[in-house]
């Protein structure tokens, strides 16, 4: 996505502005508009801007943060909302009001992350146009006896294990009976390539390739420390699908 996030920070905490402002601006395609230290305050910057995404505390005087994604959900525009809150107790009325995700302070770089792939995601979708039906693509896998839903921007890289298929984000590692094929064809349209018999990459996570032995490679991907095969035959095709 070329076009720039359009983004206001609300919350009544001057530090906790500063250090998710600081952050934010790690990310090339994020235009912060504006900043707002109340709720009230925040509906006149976010009317006036009329941006992508509003960062929103929920513990503020007088209108909370609650109050707020209510209040923006009647716009002719409406933000993503996005929670960035001490307060983790909060979670289930947050997504009541239909925000997109829940930061917990103080901040994690990496959750940050997962989260703004999250928003460019939701965005992209909505470029068809609003009145058309948006289907949110998750990847539903059991954990811990819970169903996780991954988004396929998340994933880093999937491989098989023995009889398990193992799909790795960021900063998890998940484990499903899925068959790698079927995972493959699952994952169509995503940017993923097949590196070897046993491993799928998301190329827009792959930092670095890297010589083995006998023309084989190994790639780095971002926010992971293991080295991934490239068996030499899938060598040629994944420079052609990395470089320009």
């Amino acid at each position: 996505m070329n076009k720039k996030i359009r983004t206001v920070i609300i919350d009544d905490e001057p530090y906790s502005r500063d250090e998710l402002s600081f952050l934010l601006k790690q990310y090339e395609n994020i235009e912060i508009l504006g900043e707002a230290d109340s709720g009230e305050r925040g509906l006149e910057v976010v009317m006036k801007k009329e941006p992508d995404v509003v960062f929103v505390d929920i513990e503020m005087p007088q209108m909370s943060g609650l109050e707020l994604a209510n209040t923006l959900k009647s716009l002719r525009k409406v933000p993503i909302i996005i929670f960035a809150t001490a307060y983790p107790d909060y979670a289930a009325k947050a997504f009541r009001v239909q925000a997109l995700d829940y930061l917990v302070k103080p901040f994690d770089e990496d959750q940050l992350s997962e989260t703004m792939t999250r928003v460019q995601e939701r965005l992209a979708l909505e470029q068809g146009g609003e009145q058309k039906p948006v289907k949110i693509a998750r990847l539903a896998v059991e954990h811990e006896g819970r169903i996780i839903y991954l988004s396929p921007l998340e994933i880093s890289y999937v491989f098989r294990e023995e009889r398990d298929t193992m799909i790795c984000t960021s900063n998890q590692i998940f484990s499903t009976k899925t068959p790698l094929k079927e995972l493959e064809e699952k994952l169509n349209g995503f940017p993923f390539f097949r590196t070897h018999k046993s491993y799928l990459v998301n190329l827009d996570k792959v930092e670095q390739l890297i010589p083995w032995f006998n023309g084989a490679y190994q790639v780095k991907v971002v926010g992971r420390k293991e080295e991934i095969p490239v068996s030499r035959n899938y060598v040629k095709a994944l420079r052609e699908q990395l470089e320009l």
